[in-house]
């Protein structure tokens, strides 16, 4: 007659501490990660708006070399500005050429649903505010915008702005903004929450102006 085999019962202690400490182990991962996302996600965040931020910068300098064709084909004010972001895609013709001033990438904003910048205006309530922010950012400086052709266009397009000790950057709220057909001095996202970073010293995507004024 065939005996039956038990396992003995300390192969049977031995299974069940393997058993305990796999899950104690599964436990510690497992909050490990728990801990871990967040700072994933901010970190996340934070490079979508450092790509953001390099790429509106793109764009402000396309503005400005856009501008700065105009002038030396004659026209100057806001007829010398954009009035989309497709004729700073398009490029400057020089002779027989197509000069490219902004990649095709940089023409899309990172930050928003859309993809799609948002326009801002000459003397509209946005370009105010962010001067505004800029200045307390500075100590009520205003940072110089660079070149004369620049300086005039300033003039021109940007109410002066009074020093104000407790200036604090604020969300726009001006419907002045946006994909409106017309001249355009600079662009913003159309995202409004919180940023991981400042952007002279502004905490909301957008706030965040950028445009070759105050430069």
């Amino acid at each position: 007659m065939r005996s039956c085999l038990h396992p003995s019962p300390s192969r049977q202690n031995e299974g069940g501490y393997t058993l305990v400490a796999l899950l104690a182990l599964m436990t510690i991962l497992a909050l490990f990660a728990a801990a871990a996302a967040p700072s994933l996600q901010q970190q996340a965040r934070r490079e979508g708006e450092k790509e953001a931020i390099f790429r509106g910068e793109q764009v402000a300098e396309a503005i400005r070399l856009y501008y700065l064709y105009k002038v030396s084909k004659g026209v100057t004010g806001e007829p010398g500005l954009p009035s989309s972001i497709d004729d700073l895609r398009e490029g400057l013709s020089v002779g027989t050429k197509k000069v490219q001033i902004l990649r095709g990438s940089a023409a899309r904003d990172p930050l928003s649903e859309s993809g799609e910048w948002q326009m801002v205006r000459p003397r509209s309530n946005e370009l105010i505010d962010f001067l505004r922010s800029v200045m307390s950012f500075a100590r009520n400086i205003k940072p110089e915008t660079h070149g004369q052709e620049l300086q005039q266009l300033e003039r021109d397009m940007v109410p002066p702005v009074l020093p104000n000790p407790r200036a604090t950057p604020t969300a726009s709220s001006s419907s002045s903004a946006g994909n409106s057909s017309g001249p355009f001095i600079g662009v913003s996202s159309e995202d409004k929450t919180h940023s991981v970073l400042f952007y002279y010293g502004i905490d909301h995507h957008d706030g965040w102006i950028f445009t070759p004024l105050f430069r």
